[in-house]
This record gives structure tokens, C-alpha cells and sequence, in this order.
């Protein structure tokens, strides 16, 4: 496997535990504003991209590689609505796409074919998750500050048990 490709699924193993932080700490904050349901669907989210960063080792591993994560960088900013949380978790989405898309250029740069199953996965992976999130950004615009419809949005998440829910 080339180094310079092999040093970015590394890194990607990084950045998917550093995603699970992320959620990890939207679920808190949504606990915190006594919202179970959004908490449960950013605490699935959390295993999620720890599952994410297994694919990325798992393909190293498989390839003979070692798989070597660095140090996670995060500092977790207080979250006051659901509106900031899913607005955070949209932004985030994007970084992850684009980290994605440019692993995935490198791998055809270097002529990596044996990669492209795992990140073109990950590429539609990736379209679904900014459309998930960007679907209940939506629906939070619509009730607005209405209590009544943020519970209804906030029961609907609770009912996402796992990580292939959503």
C-alpha cells in the first residue's frame, strides 16, 4: 500500500473517533436539555463512526498494514437547542465528506484499486448522512420553538435503537 495513502486511512481511523466524540457530546448536551430521544439518536451516532473507524482499521489490517490513530483533538462547546446540535452534527458531516472524497482521490492518484470498494461505501455513507441530518434540521425549522412539535421530533429519534436506524 502506497505511505502516503496509508498514512490518510490512519488518519481517517482518527477522525471517525473523533466523530464519535463529537456525537457523544451532542447526546449529553441534548441529555441535558431533557431531550432522550435526540440523546439516544446522537449516542447511536457515536457508535456509528466508532464502527466507521473499524472499517478503516479492518482495511489496513487486512492489507497487512498496522493501523496507528493519533491523538483526538476535541474541545466540546456548550449546545443550548437541538437547532445548534443538528446544525453541528450537518458541519461536521461535510468535514467527514470531504476528508472522504480526498482519501479517495489520492487512492485513484496512486492507483489503489483495492481501496475503492471500501471508499466508495463510504462516499454513499456519507450522502446519507448529511441527508439524515439535514432532514431533521428541517423538520426543527418547521416547529421552530413550538414545544409540542420538538417532543414529536424527539420521540421519533428515540425510536432509533441502533446505528443503521437512520
Amino acid at each position: 500500500m502506497n505511505d502516503r495513502l496509508k498514512a490518510a486511512i490512519n488518519q481517517q481511523v482518527t477522525e471517525e473517533y473523533t466523530a464519535a466524540y463529537i456525537y457523544r457530546h451532542l447526546a449529553n448536551e441534548m441529555d441535558a436539555l431533557s431531550l432522550p430521544g435526540m440523546c439516544q439518536w446522537f449516542a447511536a451516532q457515536a457508535e456509528e463512526e466508532c464502527e466507521h473507524a473499524y472499517k478503516f482499521a479492518k482495511h489496513l489490517i487486512d492489507r497487512g498494514e498496522h493501523v496507528v490513530p493519533k491523538n483526538i483533538i476535541f474541545e466540546g462547546a456548550e449546545i443550548t437547542s437541538p437547532k445548534q446540535a443538528f446544525e453541528a452534527a450537518l458541519e461536521h458531516e461535510k468535514k467527514v465528506s470531504e476528508q472522504i472524497r480526498q482519501i479517495t482521490r489520492l487512492a485513484d492518484e496512486v492507483g489503489d484499486l483495492e481501496s475503492r470498494g471500501l471508499l466508495n461505501w463510504f462516499l454513499t455513507e456519507q450522502i446519507e448522512e448529511e441527508a439524515a441530518v439535514g432532514e431533521i434540521l428541517d423538520q426543527l425549522a418547521l416547529v421552530g420553538d413550538d414545544g409540542s412539535g420538538l417532543l414529536r421530533i424527539d420521540a421519533r429519534l428515540a425510536g432509533r435503537s441502533d446505528a443503521s436506524a437512520e
